[in-house]
């Protein structure tokens, strides 16, 4: 999942956002609004992790600028949380709002909850065939064996189980589950590809389709 976090206090924003990749999301950091406005412009992000009260620009016109591009979540992260700035945010289309301080098991399950909604709904457990995946606890297994992934195996993986079937792109893998600072001319995808398959073991459950990227087989 890749994430944008847009927050001007660094020790904050740098323990935030080493949370989030333990938990296996790809996340960029805005330090401001106007950054982050620059990086959405490029960038689908899944979610949007976003501070109100932001320098240069204010996080009110981040939040309406991403509600209009329609392709990311938002959720609100900020100090004002009474009432009234919970309703205000919502109605100018944020997708959820969480008040600091904050526990970040809810934040993790609230940005999760959030991505979730950024395409078909599906449920919060994967399965194809003998492979099943669960994000919240971040557990994956095969035929009962429990899998030991790395963040980027995980990541990979569920983004295929994610799929139904359906073809993902190298590129999509790598827009989704590397963050801003992948060299786009890796082979990262397909040695992550790789090592995952070597994991799950025989028979084989991820194929290649040629020129256009991977899927979960039969």
């Amino acid at each position: 999942m890749r994430v944008l976090l847009v927050e001007d206090e660094q020790p904050l924003a740098g323990y935030i956002a080493a949370g989030l990749r333990k938990h296996g999301c790809a996340v960029d950091i805005a330090p401001d609004g106007r950054i982050a406005l620059d990086k959405i412009e490029i960038t689908p992000y899944d979610v949007v992790v976003l501070d109100r009260d932001l320098p240069v620009v204010h996080g009110d016109t981040v939040c309406r600028r991403v509600v209009e591009r329609g392709t990311s979540r938002v959720l609100m992260l900020t100090a004002s949380g009474s009432v009234e700035d919970r309703v205000e945010g919502l109605t100018m289309g944020a997708d959820d709002y969480l008040g600091k301080p904050f526990a970040f098991s809810e934040l993790v399950a609230r940005v999760r909850a959030l991505a979730r909604r950024t395409g078909p709904a599906r449920p919060p457990i994967l399965r194809a065939a003998d492979v099943l995946l669960d994000p919240a606890r971040r557990v994956a297994e095969r035929d009962g064996r429990l899998l030991h992934l790395t963040p980027k195996e995980f990541g990979v993986l569920e983004r295929l189980l994610a799929a139904g079937g359906a073809v993902v792109s190298a590129e999509t893998l790598l827009d989704k589950v590397w963050d801003e600072h992948a060299d786009p001319f890796t082979n990262a995808v397909r040695i992550t590809v790789g090592t995952l398959r070597r994991k799950l073991g025989e028979p084989p459950v991820i194929q290649t389709v040629t020129g256009a990227g991977y899927r979960i087989g039969p």
